[in-house]
């Protein structure tokens, strides 16, 4: 076993990321940062948040609402974790037992295919979420690509090459602190005028046109791309689909079936547009989307504007702002959002000083197929 492991330390209020050397001993994490600070994070203060399958970068997290966090990219990590304290790291993933999970898993699976309703009822969103953590992101991408295929052929999608790829410098300048992404993140605006977003799995974004129209700024769309970008890599989406369609998505999912996943698109598709996250997703993909945008040094307060702004014209509209059905800014969720931009020292930078955003947000206007 290695006597340290080296990964980066983020303290949870900047988007700085410093160099860490980290020895594991019998209780805690002994962590010395390349400024010269130590710190002591005991087995028992700090939970694992990825890195549960392999390719992965593992990330610890210590503290709340901010969580200080450290990053690590060799899986030996976690072995050498379970050596170290087997006893108080029992919580953490164990690299050791993935084969008898990923088998112990599609048992679980095809259980619950076959018990009563009853358990049929309770069943399913333990094991989606279960199955979700641990397959390939190569399916969900295939998965995510027969989704969007299916929305954009119900509905004319949006070509405008340069506009599009001003969204696209977007998304990579949130994408950029992050050392690694598992995803190829494609953003597709379909001319629909309905205010609505979509996180696909496997990395896809869609876009309405009533959207993009009423983002006033490109911080207000970079708000929105994090959210979005959140679910999609906490799974919060393939984690949904699973819990909500049918087993036999579920099943597909655990033994990789490719052509599964192409023949579940339409399903998914459907399904994915009427289903509502829970408080816990939100709430997650509010506070992580804040800190993406800390971390790319865009300024959060066009993602808490946006929200406001929907929120007010939700009661002067007859017709129903669909972003804030299928994503319900409740008023705590902006008081939550505004204090963490409060208390987070950072600097931003404009995303398009020099390019009129109008121009941008009208990018149905150029043209559709």
């Amino acid at each position: 076993m290695p006597g340290a492991f080296a990964g980066h330390y983020l303290d949870g209020r900047s988007a700085a990321r410093q160099p860490a050397t980290i020895r594991l001993t019998a209780t805690g994490l002994d962590i010395a940062l390349e400024s010269g600070a130590t710190l002591w994070w005991p087995f028992a203060e700090v939970r694992q948040t990825q890195g549960f399958y392999a390719g992965q970068q593992i990330r610890l997290e210590r503290g709340a609402p901010l969580a200080a966090v450290l990053l690590v990219d060799d899986f030996g990590f976690l072995a050498a974790l379970h050596t170290a304290a087997p006893v108080l790291t029992r919580r953490f993933h164990d690299p050791r037992r993935r084969r008898a999970r990923v088998q112990l898993t599609v048992l679980a699976a095809l259980a619950v295919v076959g018990v009563a309703a009853a358990l049929y009822v309770w069943g399913i969103p333990a094991a989606a979420g279960a199955v979700a953590a641990r397959v390939p992101a190569s399916w969900e991408e295939r998965l995510g690509n027969a989704i969007v295929a299916d929305l954009a052929s119900s509905g004319r999608q949006c070509v405008d090459p340069e506009r599009e790829a001003v969204i696209g410098g977007i998304v990579r300048r949130l994408l950029a602190p992050l050392p690694s992404v598992p995803y190829t993140f494609r953003v597709t605006v379909l001319d629909d005028g309905s205010v609505n977003a979509l996180a696909v799995p496997g990395g896809q974004i869609i876009l309405l046109r009533g959207l993009l129209e009423r983002t006033r700024t490109p911080e207000e769309l970079a708000g929105v791309l994090a959210h979005e970008i959140q679910h999609v890599l906490r799974r919060h989406a393939t984690r949904m689909l699973l819990q909500h369609t049918s087993a036999g998505l579920m099943l597909a999912a655990v033994s990789g079936d490719i052509s599964g996943a192409m023949a579940y698109g339409l399903e998914s598709a459907r399904v994915l547009g009427a289903l509502r996250y829970s408080r816990q997703y939100e709430a997650e993909a509010d506070v992580e989307g804040l800190r993406m945008l800390l971390a790319a040094g865009v300024d959060p307060e066009g993602m808490i504007a946006f929200f406001e702004t929907l929120r007010a014209e939700e009661g002067r509209r007859p017709t129903p702002l669909r972003y804030l059905a299928s994503h319900p800014p409740a008023g705590d969720r902006m008081e939550t959002l505004k204090r963490l931009a409060a208390t987070a020292p950072h600097r931003s930078a404009p995303l398009l000083p020099d390019r009129d955003w109008r121009d941008v947000a009208t990018l149905c206007a150029g043209g559709s197929r």
